[in-house]
């Protein structure tokens, strides 16, 4: 008692108090104006250091000076000076080791063998990049389970808009809305996702008030970098999200690349009504949850609400040419989707011609309709205009790689996984390409990891199971492919069996199968017949084939290794011509059995 009663004395308590207060508010202006003098993001930690370690110095002045009529004096004269000194030391500390958590002193470089560079890409997600953030989904504080599509939306055009900041790298919504309420340690989720930062928060919506509250921690240890609460009229919503992402760019020391190409990508209607706004994030849910149809109609919603906002239209035309092409519909119904998906892809580039999802959604249309120059030159200019846009660099991956061009589609698939870790789809499209490059073993490396992630969709089950089947009968192994076909669902089982048979030594084995197929189903699906008989050498029936299939089938024909067995048939590259397909010889896809004839794949089989 008689050592606290000597501290309010010295009155070391309102100096304490005096100094925390002063220094809160110099680290506030200090986190303001760094990011102008574009310093490192360390700097804020260093000024903090320092206000820390001067905070014991305060203390002990404070117990050591006292002032007097006759100005300052140094008092020792009581006891407890050797109990400040070890409070002062103690304090000390501390900051250091603040300082220095997570820290390690930098290490003489040692040149790397390529084997040694390899090894340590693997462990890129581990060892998170300094300028990497992943913005976890808010949470629906709302009573109303049907506000969910808001939190998500605001959560993803967090992400969208991060990712226009110069050196940042921010994770894609598919990796990182898989951790929706989880509870576990930030290290973690950090080291899963690959991310040095994790902002996370909740937003509460009720009536004419939007109620945010959001933090940015670092992933390694969990220490808080920047917090804040807000409380706004809903129609200020849009200056609330440009408030919130200038902060934690602040807090990052980040710099936006360019105000002006940041504005054309934004994903908010440039009118500022909120309420088309508002049916956009409802079909953006719908979207990512692959139900076009729904996505089709609120995204309508939206252009009705304000027909000036061309990144509702282009979503609109990627909607309905998706539902078109790869649901179940009359020829009709899907010419008249098709139609509308062109409207509302040439409406939108009529709105903005450098919003880079417009671009993107009239490639997918001219893929779809076979015009693969046309294709090609839209996502070129798509991915230029959005190179972080994570729907752009999945849809035009895809179309690189329907109009065969592998050498553009490879790397920009790889892009995509970096800020894409967990997004299954990813890797099982990454994994094809690799196999129709003859890349087998790195192939099957994605397809294991494809396979270990969560499939929420089950389609793609099925998908991993063919690919699976087709690695095998590359390797030449046949009983793995055709014990692989069994899995297969039930219907389209035996015509499976049958195409993964085709690779065996025992040609009865082969004919009896494809036999079996042909006899025991009425409607035997046209492609993979055609994939049979390709597989047997037997041009002419495989054309044949071919004309019975469906262009969503001829679609992918630039990417099917199998199919383009026959690039040199003169029948089959007739065929391609007539219905709009690239040259067979220019398609950078390999045949299977150039693939077979790799080195690497023939010293696989020995």
């Amino acid at each position: 008692m008689a050592f606290l009663s000597e501290l309010r004395r010295r009155k070391v308590f309102q100096v304490a108090i005096g100094y925390l207060a002063v220094a809160w508010l110099l680290v506030q202006v200090t986190a303001t104006i760094l990011p102008a003098f574009d310093l490192p993001v360390w700097a804020l930690r260093l000024v903090v250091l320092l206000f820390a370690l001067g905070f014991p110095v305060a203390v002990l002045m404070a117990w050591a000076l006292e002032l007097t009529p006759e100005g300052v004096k140094l008092d020792v004269s009581t006891s407890g000076g050797k109990r400040m000194l070890a409070i002062a030391a103690v304090l000390m500390a501390i900051a250091l080791g603040w300082f220095f958590r997570g820290h390690v002193l930098p290490k003489p470089h040692v040149a790397q063998a390529p084997a040694a560079v390899a090894a340590s890409a693997q462990a890129d997600r581990a060892s998170a990049d300094e300028r990497s953030i992943a913005v976890l989904p808010l949470v629906n504080a709302s009573k109303d389970p049907e506000q969910q599509f808001f939190s998500d939306g605001l959560s993803e055009n967090l992400i969208d808009t991060l990712s226009r900041f110069d050196g940042l790298k921010v994770i894609g919504r598919m990796s990182s809305f898989q951790f929706r309420d989880d509870k576990g340690d930030s290290a973690a989720i950090g080291a899963k996702l690959g991310a040095a930062y994790l902002l996370s928060g909740s937003v509460q919506h009720a009536g004419d008030l939007v109620r945010i509250s959001a933090s940015l921690v670092r992933a390694a240890d969990g220490s808080t970098l920047w917090a804040e609460h807000y409380d706004r009229p809903y129609k200020d919503l849009f200056k609330l999200q440009d408030e919130i992402t200038n902060a934690v760019a602040g807090a990052l020391q980040a710099r936006l690349l360019s105000p002006e190409a940041a504005a054309r990508q934004d994903d908010r209607p440039p009118s500022g009504n909120i309420e088309a706004y508002n049916a956009y994030l409802q079909g953006l849910t719908y979207w990512h949850n692959e139900d076009f149809r729904n996505a089709a109609e609120y995204m309508t919603r939206a252009v009705q609400l304000d027909p000036g906002y061309a990144m509702a239209w282009a979503h609109l035309s990627g909607s309905w040419s998706t539902v078109a092409a790869f649901r179940d519909t009359s020829p009709e119904v899907a010419s008249e989707h098709m139609r509308i998906a062109r409207l509302a892809a040439d409406k939108a580039l009529q709105l903005a011609p450098e919003l880079g999802p417009a671009n993107a959604a009239l490639a997918y249309l001219k893929v779809y309709h076979l015009d693969h120059q046309g294709a090609l030159a839209g996502c070129r200019r798509s991915v230029q205009l959005a190179p972080k846009d994570g729907t752009v660099l999945n849809g035009c991956g895809y179309v690189l790689f329907q109009v065969g061009k592998l050498g553009e589609a490879i790397p920009l698939r790889a892009r995509l996984l970096s800020t894409e870790p967990l997004y299954t789809i990813n890797y099982l499209q990454y994994a094809r390409l690799l196999m129709a490059a003859g890349r087998l073993d790195e192939a099957e490396k994605y397809l294991r990891t494809a396979e270990s992630l969560p499939l929420t969709n089950p389609e793609w089950q099925q998908r991993i199971v063919f690919s699976r089947m087709v690695d095998a009968m590359m390797r030449g192994d046949a009983k793995a492919a055709m014990d692989i076909a069994a899995e297969m669902p039930a219907k389209d089982r035996v015509l499976y069996t049958a195409l993964a048979a085709q690779v065996g030594p025992d040609r009865k084995t082969a004919d009896a199968a494809l036999a079996n197929a042909l006899a025991g189903m009425a409607n035997p699906d046209p492609y993979t017949v055609a994939q049979i008989y390709a597989l047997r050498g037997d041009a002419a029936y495989a054309v044949e084939w071919l004309q019975r299939a469906s262009t969503h089938d001829l679609v992918f024909l630039p990417t099917d290794p199998l199919i383009l067995n026959l690039r040199n048939d003169p029948g089959f590259i007739a065929f391609c011509k007539k219905v709009g397909l690239p040259p067979p010889g220019e398609v950078e896809t390999l045949s299977f059995d150039q693939i077979r004839a790799l080195p690497a794949n023939r010293q696989a089989r020995k």
